[in-house]
């Protein structure tokens, strides 16, 4: 394992500012099974760090943000504060949303002000605090600003401003800078960091909940990497880095390459095929991607300067992708057989470069045969409208079939999923207005 890299929950001496003991947390989804989406997480937290929980979209991290902040209730473990168990809303802390969540009625001030005014803070007080971390952020002259107003940014250092303003123990913050444009997310990230080095925020520590590898180096003292269904901390990873951090530094893209290379493994430390998506056989979740985008990153793949097998980040960089971007595509590929996710590389398959090199139809035939193959849910389809002496059957037979499995959303998304494949590859056909299944016309 290399030495940026623990399994081990994070240990260190003195108390902890937050603990996280043992979190488990379902979701119920009325008659299909519940869904696990948090087990066994155990973290802490201390004074004076930034700490990530970094992970794929949908692994649990925002639900454990929430349950610290004392918004839900786990379903069995316990959190607490500065030694305090927390049973609702946390006073010592404060959260700042990647939608930045402002009331649109009211000025920047008035927003700052709301959570002091529902702490029962004096007004005289309010406005001199309110007025003082708008001016911390960059925002002075804009008090009286509605937030329609505003650019993204400045709406988001609003949302910072009013987190700011209470003096919270604890910053949380739930992708704050997804919503922003890559140089607008730059600076703020930016001007965040020297406020925290400076000591200019009021704040003991941060978590912050990501999916960007590299704004989790650039920012934090230790990463706690999420596996995905359920969420458990894989793995934590000491960022030991001085700031200011410089992106070309190799320690810096050495760092980022072991994050990328963890991720493409499972907690067991197997290379992953299907194991990502949720579920097996025709319950698994599929995502939506299409035939034209996965044929593009393998073309991607294939040329110069990967000939065939790419390192995640220099890949993800040239195509300016994120992970949440990537992985879907890359994932269902190895699905169907046509590359391989390990040790931070994308490699194409032979079956993969036979598509690469081949005409449409000869692509159009080898991904009906993976399709069917590799895809239980189309393989299942395929095989009813074989059975059927007129080859055809309702939507609502396969579907019923998922929502035993999962819910309303991730049934229509993978029956949508495997509908955009089959189309493609011509193995079966769906009418839209009738809602059936059909082998009469797949093209």
């Amino acid at each position: 394992m290399d030495a940026h890299l623990s399994a081990a929950a994070p240990v260190s001496l003195g108390s902890p500012l937050v603990s996280v003991h043992d979190v488990r947390h379902l979701y119920h989804r009325g008659g299909a099974a519940d869904l696990l989406v948090l087990d066994d997480v155990r973290l802490t937290l201390r004074d004076n760090e930034i700490v990530a929980l970094l992970g794929r979209s949908g692994c649990g991290k925002s639900t454990l943000l929430r349950i610290i902040a004392g918004l839900m209730p786990p379903t069995s473990g316990e959190v607490a504060i500065a030694g305090a168990p927390v049973k609702g809303p946390a006073s010592e802390v404060a959260m700042v949303f990647q939608s930045f969540a402002l009331f649109p009625w009211l000025t920047v001030l008035e927003n700052v002000e709301i959570g002091l005014e529902a702490l029962g803070v004096p007004a005289e007080e309010r406005r001199k605090r309110a007025v003082g971390a708008i001016d911390l952020i960059g925002l002075d002259g804009y008090e009286i600003a509605y937030p329609k107003e505003l650019s993204g940014g400045m709406r988001q250092r609003v949302g910072l401003a009013r987190a700011l303003v209470v003096h919270p123990k604890v910053l949380l913050m739930d992708e704050p800078f997804s919503a922003l444009d890559v140089l607008t997310a730059e600076t703020l990230r930016t001007d965040l960091l020297d406020l925290w080095c400076e000591g200019r925020m009021p704040i003991e520590s941060v978590l912050i909940v990501t999916h960007n590898i590299e704004e989790a180096v650039l920012m934090c003292d230790r990463i706690l990497l999420f596996s995905s269904n359920p969420g458990r901390i894989l793995a934590e990873i000491k960022v030991a880095l001085p700031r200011p951090r410089n992106r070309l530094d190799p320690a810096f893209r050495q760092l980022v390459d072991d994050i990328y290379a963890r991720m493409t493994v499972q907690s067991q430390g197997k290379p992953v095929r299907e194991g990502l998506f949720r579920g097996t056989g025709i319950s698994m979740v599929l995502p939506r991607v299409s035939p034209n985008i996965q044929a593009g990153l393998m073309e991607a793949v294939a040329a110069e300067p990967y000939n065939g097998r790419a390192d995640l980040p220099p890949l993800t960089a040239n195509l300016q992708m994120e992970i949440d971007d990537l992985f879907p595509i890359a994932e269902t590929l190895q699905l169907l057989r046509f590359a391989e996710l390990a040790e931070g590389d994308l490699r194409l398959t032979e079956a993969g470069r036979r598509f690469v090199q081949g005409g449409p139809d000869e692509r159009k035939k080898l991904f009906a045969q993976h399709l069917v193959a590799y895809v239980p849910l189309a393989g299942h389809i395929k095989h009813v409208l074989d059975e059927r002496a007129a080859h055809r059957a309702p939507a609502t037979r396969f579907r019923d079939e998922l929502e035993d499995q999962m819910s309303e959303e991730d049934a229509d998304k993978t029956l949508r999923a495997v509908i955009s494949w089959a189309r493609y590859a011509e193995v079966f056909a769906y009418d839209e207005s009738s809602g059936v299944f059909s082998l009469d016309n797949p093209s």
